[in-house]
């Protein structure tokens, strides 16, 4: 069974019969989001803070927002922006600084789903910071479907803020 693609207009235009179900777009296919647990919730809350706290004057940080994509509409836990005016438009990969995904449960589909879909998009960097593991992966370098350098260091330095340097163990609950 093939599922049905959908193009982002048509994702905006189903809004309201989706009122209490949360769902991301992938390249024309709805998926549901996983319910958010305490530990997400407070490593996603703790990265917002301390983004938003040392770089509101350089980037907008923006907590589990839309990504607009040509066929997709991811809502990463956390973006650092390039300062625009977005009331008007939903952020771009052009604007984005950084991206970045917290994951528990979601660990395997932000691997193969999320993180090739931001390489061929060209987010120049990406961290995955799997709870599980209590390990954050630096992807740079996109190039095709994936990313070209894969760290995991235990102090998280952002390539647009190398002025910022975040201790994971400060990050994980």
């Amino acid at each position: 069974m093939t599922p049905h693609k959908i193009t982002p207009d048509e994702y905006h235009q189903m809004g309201p019969i989706f009122l209490d179900t949360r769902l991301e777009l992938i390249e024309g296919e709805l998926f549901d989001m996983v319910p958010i647990g305490t530990a997400h919730f407070w490593t996603v809350a703790q990265l917002t803070h301390v983004l938003t706290l040392h770089l509101a004057k350089q980037a907008f940080i923006v907590c589990q927002g839309p990504l607009s994509l040509p066929d997709s509409e991811p809502e990463p836990d956390v973006m650092a922006l390039k300062p625009a005016d977005y009331r008007h438009r939903l952020p771009e990969p052009a604007d984005v600084l950084l991206l970045i995904e917290v994951a528990d449960s979601t660990v395997r589909y932000d691997r193969t789903r999320k993180l090739p879909l931001y390489a061929r998009h060209g987010i120049p960097e990406v961290w995955l910071i799997d709870l599980n593991a209590r390990v954050a992966e630096v992807h740079r370098q996109p190039a095709g479907e994936r990313y070209h350098v894969v760290t995991t260091p235990n102090i998280l330095i952002p390539l647009a803020f190398p002025e910022l340097t975040l201790p994971l163990e400060d990050l994980l609950p």
